[in-house]
């Protein structure tokens, strides 16, 4: 790194330049590749979660202030949150590619049609959200997004996701115990 110190050099990266953020990149690209290795234990999801990583942080630098002298925590703090999504949508593949297998030959017309009429409820429901919350049930529970991405990717807070996921998941519940 040069002699600049990260904060420095974030400022002038918030500013646009883009051999400031280079030169960040150069100084944590190997620690954040290796914190993304060694959650994911793949080197192909983990130069992913770099390259997330980083494409994040640069639409993120505008009113950063780093709590210590080194970018490397909040990097990490990036780095965790897309580790974490890259492993729930591996384990939901995963899952997915199990179900398919385990998939009966042979499924009645009664719990067929219980199940449509379910799932038809469960939009409809879905559907009388508010924008912000369809927002939020989408990227948390469709794609299994961590509820501090979601709040991110929204520009809501943690707090506000996870509340207001909770009072969805509620209602929900409510419309699958009337339907069973």
């Amino acid at each position: 790194m040069t002699d600049a110190t990260d904060a420095a050099l974030l400022e002038r990266a918030a500013a646009g330049s883009e051999h400031a953020f280079r030169a960040l990149y150069r100084a944590y690209a190997t620690p954040v590749y290796r914190i993304a290795f060694a959650l994911l234990r793949d080197a192909g999801d983990a130069e992913d979660v770099t390259q997330e990583t980083f494409t994040t942080a640069w639409g993120k630098l505008r009113g950063l202030r780093l709590e210590s002298g080194s970018a490397l925590p909040w990097l990490a703090t990036i780095c965790r949150n897309h580790a974490a999504n890259r492993a729930r949508k591996r384990r939901r593949e995963r899952e997915h590619a199990l179900a398919d297998d385990t998939v009966p030959a042979v499924l009645s017309v009664e719990q067929t049609v219980v199940d449509a009429e379910l799932a038809a409820r469960i939009a409809d429901e879905v559907g009388r959200l508010t924008e912000l919350d369809r927002e939020i049930f989408v990227l948390c529970v469709s794609e299994g997004y961590a509820y501090q991405a979601a709040a991110d990717a929204l520009g809501v807070s943690h707090a506000a996701v996870r509340n207001r996921l909770s009072r969805i998941r509620s209602r929900l519940r409510t419309v699958v115990k009337e339907t069973t």
